[in-house]
């Protein structure tokens, strides 16, 4: 056989070089013949007679685009956008943004997909967009923003949380400062001039919405992340839109989308700033979680996600409402008319970055050691629970539980516990993992079959390592989605369906996701019944330092 591959060699690029393949990709080191014919068939194929669906994943630290092939059934063209947070060094507890950067966002990514799919934007047919959950957007009368979003993982609306968890109109529900409402008494309380210049309060997805349709309009996945959002009759809940502030109810959406709806369609003004079509529909998106359910397949019972991203959550299709009085298990609705109890930390993977960034302090020999994959291989020979360390992970605040002042530490170091910055590299993949763990004995508290196989997704998940402590911590199979980005696909799914014009969940059935070979099992009884044990110790210790907060 490698007689053959050799001897056939100089043939196979021959024809490559007669397709057109480009010259990169003939004058890499790696490239192999057949790879070549086939980057040649891309380069010389038209793609005039195609038709694509673009899903963006509008996140916390940056934008994804796919774009999806309506007749391959497959992922065309990629493109990302990174940003970060606007600084605020003496609010430690302030997390916004630009909303004109999530517009770049949209227009970079969107080249960088075309690019790759040798495609032209007259060839996109519909558009979707996942976004990250949440944030509140301030309008005035003319629809320009009033102020910088506030994001998610912002805490310093936590009195107001409090406050309004107090209030009759939530039955004892204690709201985290992450949710919409809380965001929208602060602005009240803290900036009541621009508080009085709002008009209208829309969450980062429907803002991007808005920008590329001008359409006010949300939709029950994303809607049930605003505090005030009643499961049963997917409307505002307008005594609790009251008792948040009077005037609450009048500044969101009126229009609150069903499944598989059209926002409406490109604008030229959206086309001229992000360079998609116009007059393409834009078919409803959701939160990124509602659309990673989507790109994973997990749009019916049975099956759990757990996100790896700078939040980190656990989530599952359920076809009724999970409510949880004690608040550790969001209830919200899907993107396709059914339900997605979730539970969401505020601090994943940056516990990991901050643990990397530690070790990389100091000297350049520090910083050629402290890359991910050099920390990463050092970390898989420190025994699990790392002789003792242990990584609390709440480095802004936590929302599960909802101790919005806690802070992270580091526990139990003996002498030389920290001469390999690797151990507080692992540790804090486990402080992550561990708090993440109580959200499926509650979801199962709540109802949800136990889960033996979880579909890992975000950032963390491309870490092997990291695979493998969820699955020694939650005693289960973990296999990892062959896409990513599994929010961006979602939304192209969605946008898929419009254009097909069929429902979501039937076309996700149709074209299931792809999921890589590999899966990663418990390592052993022992290893996980260690973890068990660690498990505990870990809530013991959060409990005993911030659990009177």
């Amino acid at each position: 056989a490698k007689f053959f591959e050799n001897a056939t060699r100089p043939l196979r690029m021959s024809y490559a070089r007669a397709l057109g393949a480009p010259r990169a990709v003939l004058g890499t080191r790696r490239a192999c013949p057949r790879r070549m014919v086939c980057a040649a068939a891309r380069a010389g194929a038209s793609t005039s007679s195609k038709n694509f669906a673009a899903g963006f994943d509008v996140g916390t630290q940056g934008t994804k685009c796919i774009l999806f092939d309506l007749d391959a059934h497959t992922v065309a063209g990629r493109g990302s956008y990174a940003y970060d947070l606007l600084p605020h060094p003496s609010r430690p507890n302030a997390a916004e943004q630009d909303p004109e950067t999530w517009m770049d966002g949209i227009r970079d990514t969107l080249k960088q997909a075309l690019r790759e799919a040798n495609a032209d934007a007259s060839a996109i047919v519909s558009v979707a967009v996942s976004g990250q959950q949440h944030g509140m957007v301030a309008l005035d009368a003319a629809g320009s923003v009033v102020r910088p979003a506030k994001l998610w993982c912002d805490t310093e609306s936590a009195p107001q949380a409090a406050s309004i968890s107090e209030s009759e109109a939530f039955g004892g529900w204690p709201m985290a400062a992450s949710f919409t409402a809380s965001k929208v008494a602060w602005m009240r309380d803290e900036e009541p001039e621009n508080f009085a210049r709002t008009e209208t309060v829309l969450l980062p997805r429907d803002y991007v919405n808005f920008r590329l349709t001008g359409a006010v309009a949300t939709e029950a996945g994303d809607a049930s992340g605003s505090g005030v959002f009643d499961f049963n009759t997917r409307m505002y809940d307008e005594s609790q839109c009251d008792a948040v502030d009077g005037r609450l109810l009048e500044m969101l959406p009126k229009d609150v989308l069903p499944p598989d709806s059209k926002v409406g369609v490109v604008t030229r003004a959206a086309a001229d700033r992000t360079g998609l079509p116009v007059g393409c529909p834009v078919a409803t998106g959701s939160g990124d979680n509602a659309c990673a359910a989507i790109g994973v397949g997990a749009t019916r019972p049975g099956r759990l996600v757990v996100s790896l991203g700078t939040s980190g959550t656990l989530f599952g299709a359920s076809d009724v409402p999970v409510f949880d009085v004690t608040g550790a298990i969001a209830p919200f609705c899907d993107a396709l008319g059914g339900y997605l109890p979730l539970l969401c930390t505020l601090n994943c993977t940056r516990v990991v970055e901050e643990a990397r960034a530690w070790a990389s302090y100091g000297t350049v020999e520090n910083a050629e050691q402290s890359s991910h994959a050099s920390l990463e291989k050092r970390a898989m020979f420190i025994p699990p629970g790392c002789d003792g360390v242990r990584f609390l992970p709440y480095l802004v605040g936590e929302r599960t539980p909802n101790w919005p002042e806690a802070t992270g530490a580091l526990l139990g170091l003996r002498p030389g516990s920290l001469q390999d910055p690797a151990t507080a590299y692992r540790a804090a993949m486990e402080g992550a993992t561990y708090a993440l763990r109580g959200g499926a004995s509650r979801l199962t508290e709540l109802g949800l079959a136990p889960a033996h196989e979880l579909v890992c997704v975000g950032g963390g998940s491309k870490s092997k390592l990291w695979r493998q402590i969820v699955a020694d911590v939650f005693d289960a199979a973990v296999v990892r989605p062959a896409e990513p980005e599994s929010a961006a696909l979602g939304a192209a799914k969605n946008a898929a369906a419009l254009a097909e014009k069929t429902a979501t969940i039937v076309y996700v059935d149709q074209f299931p996701p792809q999921f890589e070979a590999t899966r990663e099992m418990p390592a052993s009884r022992d290893v996980v019944s260690s973890y068990a044990s660690e498990y505990e110790r870990f809530v013991e210790q959060s409990r005993a330092l911030f659990g009177s907060r």
